[in-house]
């Protein structure tokens, strides 16, 4: 009994963490709400996120972008090319930034014209649509669309539990369970961030 109860303590403390860590959203600066601006900042966010570079080097890029004004898809697709580029050296996101640009552009154009500005439109209790609505974006794949289910579940809570290999993985490796079994909803993101970069560390 006494080492069922030591049990319990280790994880309830680790759980306790990893809920008082960040989610990539809130270190690009994201305050996270279900409205078309900040929506649109964690698209960009994932998109950045899906590149084979750091994630400190996605979510600084994220965070010179929206510094520079770049927080809304209007805004986004109005900055020329080099502007885009140029915020995103600042954030040394310099392997894939020409590339990048043009997706970010392609991306501010798509949600503008399939969305009106405002991803509230996908939203939906199916995972599986939003993902599929998310990968119309060139640059969002299924990488991508599991990091914007990941951290919208908070303010989606229909879409909770999301918690992708990504993060299950990272998860078993603390020695939680896979699922997150019992994490209350509005814990998953900050949580589910923690596992996954203890799944990337």
């Amino acid at each position: 009994m006494g080492g069922y109860l030591a049990v319990m303590t280790t994880r309830e403390d680790q759980l306790d963490r990893l809920r008082h860590g960040t989610t990539f959203a809130e270190d690009a600066g994201i305050t996270l709400k279900d409205k078309p601006a900040p929506l649109f900042q964690l698209l960009v966010l994932s998109l950045l996120l899906s590149a084979r570079i750091s994630s400190e080097i996605a979510v600084d890029a994220a965070r010179e972008l929206f510094h520079a004004g770049y927080r809304t898809p209007q805004r986004m697709r109005d900055a020329t090319w080099q502007q885009r580029v140029d915020a995103l050296g600042r954030g040394h996101y310099r392997r894939y930034d020409e590339r990048t640009s043009t997706q970010l552009g392609e991306m501010a154009q798509l949600v503008l014209d399939e969305h009106r500005g405002d991803l509230r439109r996908i939203r939906s209790s199916d995972p599986q649509e939003v993902e599929r609505a998310l990968q119309q974006v060139k640059g969002i794949g299924p990488a991508g669309a599991a990091i914007f289910c990941r951290e919208v579940q908070g303010v989606w809570p229909e879409l909770s539990p999301y918690v992708d290999d990504l993060a299950a993985d990272g998860a078993q490796k603390l020695g939680l369970a896979r699922s997150l079994d019992g994490v209350p909803a509005a814990d998953l993101p900050r949580i589910v961030a923690g596992c996954v970069r203890a799944r990337l560390s």
